[in-house]
């Protein structure tokens, strides 16, 4: 990075494209200085930066925002991962005359991760027949404490609804944000509705969600969400806050809820949960592979545009 910064190019890393007979190099999370004579692709996750500030320590920030300048000042192309992005990237940069493609990715779980038997699982972790899945990392903006919210009210409705979660408890940015959280849970005795199980292994996460009644997503801020698509590819029910790029996702078929509506997402799950469905597991849905057909078309279509101008 300092090499890229200080004399525009990453001599290391040119030199190993050039000996691989690289045509279009990829940048994400990465710059390789405004030198770099490959064409370029810059992917730019999301601006949770612009969006929510508050969330960065100043120098993090300052950071990923002096990287996305000098990727859009070299005249990469900028690869976003939704028009929820595109809209965020025209207005916080109103000047940038790059090129810009929006590549929607999908999902597709390799074969070999769904031979785990989800009762196994299920059985594994004690959880009841009937579960919401929340397959979120414990950062601020993914608003879990807006889920313990709702837990409470269900709580106070003597309505019985189990959350299991998953996923790192570290946030660099906010050490601890995951004790804050636990302790409310602890204080409001929700212990056996608020399940956290930590990091899993990626076949236990598929098989607890093809076993999901729903899966929420109570996020704040997203570019493009994994945990969503990955619903998708199993035809799991959600329920999303309300969110932009949620609603681009999911094409409106989802159930809906402010990222400050609590009893918005309790009536959801109460709702959900009296129709007294029986457990179901799902497998890929048919159409998955033209979904991600499609992304891959779109992808090659950018690297083609990138390589040709």
């Amino acid at each position: 990075m300092a090499a890229a910064l200080g004399i525009g190019l990453d001599r290391g890393a040119a030199a190993a494209f050039r000996g691989a007979g690289i045509d279009v190099v990829v940048e994400s999370a990465r710059f390789f200085g405004w030198r770099l004579a490959h064409p370029a692709v810059a992917w730019i996750p999301d601006l949770q930066h612009r969006s929510l500030p508050q969330l960065f320590p100043t120098t993090a920030r300052w950071r990923r925002e002096l990287g996305f300048r000098m990727q859009i000042a070299s005249g990469r192309t900028i690869m976003l991962s939704s028009e929820s992005a595109l809209r965020d990237f025209k207005a916080y940069y109103p000047g940038a005359r790059n090129k810009v493609c929006v590549v929607r990715f999908a999902t597709q779980p390799p074969a070999a991760f769904l031979n785990t038997d989800p009762s196994d699982v299920i059985a594994e972790y004690n959880l009841p027949a009937n579960y919401f899945y929340l397959p979120n990392q414990f950062y601020r903006h993914k608003n879990h404490q807006l889920v313990v919210d709702a837990l409470t009210i269900l709580k106070g409705r003597a309505i019985d609804v189990v959350i299991c979660a998953s996923g790192s408890k570290e946030d660099r940015r906010e050490p601890g944000y995951y004790d804050l959280v636990n302790s409310e849970i602890q204080k409001r005795g929700l212990e056996a509705q608020f399940r956290h199980l930590g990091v899993i292994p990626l076949p236990h996460v598929y098989a607890l969600l093809r076993a999901s009644t729903a899966l929420i997503n109570p996020s704040r801020f997203e570019g493009w969400s994994t945990t969503v698509e990955e619903a998708k590819s199993f035809g799991v029910p959600v329920i999303l806050s309300d969110i932009d790029v949620h609603r681009e996702q999911t094409s409106g078929a989802a159930r809906y809820f402010g990222v400050d509506d609590p009893v918005s997402l309790a009536d959801h799950l109460m709702q959900i949960s009296e129709m007294n469905s029986p457990p179901t597991v799902r497998n890929i849905v048919p159409h998955q592979d033209d979904n991600v057909r499609a992304f891959a078309r779109s992808f090659s279509d950018a690297i083609r545009q990138t390589a040709v101008s």
